[in-house]
């Protein structure tokens, strides 16, 4: 299964009249936020493959209509307060999968006693909290956001024997191509996620890429760490 991944940046070999030549072969698309809704729907419009997106901590006007958050003038949304996903289903032709597990039983992914099972994904929104802003969360809070994604990886477990098989998020892990800057530092809670569940791919975005020396994939256990900066090719190998 070939995966484009995207993120942070309007890349002009991505938003080009060829890109559907260029990109014929890919099979789904990631989007891990900060990106323009107009640029993701010329991708699905484009390339009509299965898009999955979430927000990061730009580009969030599209947000609230999938994110019920209490107004409070002068004020930014705070942990407490309610903050429900709609039932929107997709925007832009791609389906939103922050702060969800989800199945895609149209890409399947092929098992060596000759079967087949759907592709398993979960995301996570946002970025860590450094002023308050929207879609900004500390720690604790996103660890308690991964844990309400707990029932859906264990019945994943049940079912198919692995609980995921890509982690899609905006934010990298801590220590993990992060940054020491208030905005861009990872979280820890996603370290503890990959520890636990071991998706073969953890996609993220946030962290600019401007050196070509810098690491864009790096291995933690069975997991690899993704930097999907203006877009990047992946390969999902059957299992």
């Amino acid at each position: 299964m070939k995966i484009l991944c995207v993120s942070d940046q309007i890349d002009p070999l991505v938003y080009s009249t060829r890109a559907k030549e260029r990109f014929s072969d890919i099979d789904l698309i990631l989007c891990a936020g900060d990106l323009p809704s107009d640029y993701i729907d010329f991708i699905v419009s484009t390339l009509n493959k299965p898009t999955y997106f979430i927000f990061g901590n730009h580009n969030l006007s599209e947000f609230g209509y999938y994110h019920r958050q209490k107004k409070h003038e002068g004020a930014h949304p705070t942990w407490g307060e309610e903050h429900n996903v709609l039932d929107m289903g997709g925007s832009f032709g791609a389906t939103y999968v922050g702060f969800k597990a989800l199945s895609d039983s149209h890409l399947r992914i092929s098992l060596k006693n000759g079967k087949t099972r759907p592709l398993l994904i979960a995301g996570a929104s946002g970025s860590i909290r450094y002023n308050n802003g929207l879609n900004q969360y500390t720690n604790t809070q996103m660890f308690f956001k991964l844990l309400c994604l707990l029932p859906r990886l264990l019945l994943n477990k049940i079912r198919y024997g692995t609980y995921l098989d890509i982690f899609l998020t905006h934010a990298s892990p801590r220590h993990i191509h992060d940054k020491e800057d208030p905005c861009h530092k990872g979280f820890d809670c996603f370290n503890t996620f990959i520890q636990k569940f071991q998706p073969t791919f953890l996609v993220h975005g946030h962290i600019h890429l401007y050196d070509m020396n810098s690491p864009r994939i790096t291995k933690v256990g069975k997991t690899s760490v993704v930097n999907a900066y203006s877009h990047t090719i992946l390969q999902l190998e059957s299992q």
